[in-house]
């Protein structure tokens, strides 16, 4: 379109000078100077009609391709079944539980968990760890779960966090089998959506199981700036399991038809987020000075297919 006006212009320009000289060869001077504002006036409101019709063929910038609108995203092959907004002024006791202790939990860590370290600021769910003695741990912390209150089989499971970034430090955003306290560990199943430990970019998506003994399957991805917030989310299916950070997919595990024994992840599990200190992972050496840390966690939703 704007070409064409392009030509319509530089036609004009042509016939105006040719007008010109018409006239100037018909006349000889008389009414000469009459005649040429009349042609002047008439280019004028020519120019002017498609110079208005060029600036309203041009592009809105509003509408400029790659331009970023924030939106919540929801998938439009889901649908919201759940979520955890953390928009209130206190922790939902409908939705979370809080598991207390200090004895290692399975991998050695240092942090003593604790309710006093969990709380809602800003819209945001808040796990802080802390330089703080409890009995023998040294580190406090928090530990949430939907146990019994919120549990799934299948769709799409995310939460948008923001994660500290330390020696020692080790958040973890997970999934147990609801089955946990019948069957035990790893006959459970366990499905880790994010974990990061210490300083890198790089984040875990993990799946763990009974096949004759622990399996584990997963991969990593290096997060640009991994201490801002991030949505991370799995897919899951009947067929298998993807993993994703904002929408991309890194990580993807079959379970269908149980295939390598991974029945436990076609049984409903429940949700879990903590902010571990030193392990068996990380390492036991902690960076003191990035204490106290705090993992953000805006959202937590769960979407299950149409």
């Amino acid at each position: 379109m704007l070409q064409a006006i392009q030509y319509y212009l530089s036609a004009i320009f042509r016939l105006n000078f040719f007008y010109l000289h018409f006239l100037n060869m018909k006349f000889k001077g008389s009414n000469m100077n009459y005649l040429i504002y009349v042609s002047r006036f008439l280019f004028i409101v020519l120019f002017t009609s498609f110079s208005l019709l060029s600036s309203s063929c041009k592009k809105d910038p509003k509408r400029t391709v790659g331009a970023v609108i924030p939106t919540i995203d929801t998938p439009k092959t889901y649908k919201l079944v759940w979520s955890d907004e953390f928009d209130s002024t206190g922790i939902s006791v409908a939705n979370w539980n809080f598991e207390t202790g200090g004895s290692g939990w399975g991998n050695h860590e240092k942090e003593y968990y604790q309710s006093d370290n969990a709380s809602i600021a800003g819209g945001n769910l808040v796990i802080t760890a802390k330089k703080e003695t409890v009995g023998s741990n040294n580190y406090t912390s928090a530990r949430m779960t939907t146990l019994a209150k919120k549990e799934f089989t299948y769709g799409k499971i995310e939460a948008r966090i923001k994660i500290p970034v330390g020696q020692g430090l080790w958040p973890a955003f997970w999934l147990l089998g609801a089955n946990i306290n019948n069957v035990s560990w790893p006959e459970c199943g366990e499905t880790d959506i994010m974990e990061h430990i210490n300083t890198d970019s790089l984040l875990y998506g993990t799946m763990h199981w009974n096949n004759n003994g622990h399996a584990s399957y997963g991969n990593k991805v290096a997060v640009d700036s991994i201490s801002n917030f991030h949505i991370y989310s799995i897919e899951w299916t009947a067929s298998g399991i993807r993993w994703l950070v904002d929408g991309v997919e890194f990580n993807y595990g079959t379970i269908s038809n149980g295939t390598n024994n991974t029945w436990a992840f076609q049984k409903p599990f429940f949700i879990i987020l903590n902010l571990a200190v030193g392990g068996d992972w990380p390492g036991q050496a902690v960076d003191e000075s990035k204490l106290p840390a705090s993992m953000y966690v805006d959202y937590v939703r769960v979407y299950q297919k149409l």
